[in-house]
């Protein structure tokens, strides 16, 4: 980071930078993370972002721990209401398959896109060495994440548990986009509720 970013100016045109392209990121998978589209997109000279950013993958990294960090933020805030409303399964399935596939939108098509996007980045990523690191803390701290959704909701479940309940949703997913199901999301809800159900009796 250079010197100019830590001005106030500066730190709102990185901001700006970071916003936009984990906007991108999200919309197009790492291949729409290019200098010029983030510069666009944020409305800053394209000078801008290699005046901030050594690299492009100092941009990258930036984006993905933003978009990272806030799907984490939004996941803590869904798991308050959840507490002090409904601890139903279904708010529960709800809640986790937001933060394992994202949240819905409203439209089916746009969802399941949303979800395919989604597994393709994740997998991308893993061609990405320099992006290791960032995502096992990424990680750590969804499955600590998704331990404290499920332990407020009654259905407290260890590591190990955990890890096969992430991997059913995994499974059901790709499985469902390699059918071209239509409704991924559906089908991986349909898996948890039943693992859920089996740990309970």
């Amino acid at each position: 980071m250079t010197a100019a970013a830590t001005t106030p100016k500066g730190e709102r045109r990185r901001a700006a930078l970071v916003e936009a392209a984990a906007e991108l990121l999200a919309e197009g998978g790492f291949d729409a993370v290019r200098h010029r589209a983030v510069a666009e997109r944020a409305g800053l000279p394209l000078a801008s972002t290699t005046y901030y950013f050594d690299s492009l993958e100092e941009l990258v990294t930036a984006a993905v721990e933003h978009h990272g960090q806030t799907e984490l933020e939004n996941g803590r805030r869904q798991l308050d209401d959840l507490t002090t409303r409904n601890r139903g399964v279904q708010a529960t399935v709800e809640l986790v398959l937001d933060m394992l596939l994202g949240p819905q939108s409203g439209d089916p098509e746009a969802d399941a896109e949303a979800v395919l996007l989604r597994y393709e980045r994740l997998v991308a990523t893993g061609r990405r060495p320099y992006l290791r690191p960032l995502m096992r803390t990424l990680s750590q701290q969804l499955n600590e994440l998704l331990t404290e959704i499920f332990a407020r909701s009654g259905t407290p479940v260890a590591k190990d548990e955990l890890d096969r309940l992430v991997a059913l949703v995994d499974g059901a997913v790709v499985n469902a986009l390699i059918a071209v199901d239509p409704a991924p999301r559906a089908a991986a809800g349909r898996m948890l509720r039943t693992a859920l159900a089996e740990s309970v009796h």
